[in-house]
């Protein structure tokens, strides 16, 4: 017997991958809801227009920057965050209607 199944799409398996480190998806979840998990009187730009600095993740995660900044890449490789530049600090923000397509793929392909 042979499975006729198509190969998933590769974006959906790199999304899984960035997915399966519980840091990573942590980091995703308190991007979901900025106003909540960072300090919105330190920000330097609207945390729901731009993103959440770097620096903020890495305070309220506890890791060093280099980590924080490889494991913000990785989900943006996988196309679940936005990065923006304002001056010399990197913002994230969740792309919303990426995870939302996500979602539906995986749904469709289990």
């Amino acid at each position: 017997m042979t499975d006729t199944a198509p190969t998933p799409d590769p974006d959906l398996v790199n999304a899984l991958r960035a997915l399966s480190n519980p840091v990573r998806l942590q980091m995703l979840r308190w991007l979901r809801e900025p106003e909540r998990h960072f300090p919105l009187e330190t920000a330097i730009a609207d945390p729901a227009e731009v993103g959440v600095c770097v620096s903020h993740i890495q305070a309220k995660a506890g890791l060093a920057q280099s980590t924080v900044s490889a494991y913000m890449a990785e989900l943006q490789r996988a196309g679940l965050v936005r990065a923006t530049r304002v001056g010399k600090w990197t913002h994230y923000k969740r792309d919303e209607q990426r995870i939302a397509a996500l979602v539906a793929e995986l749904g469709q392909t289990l």
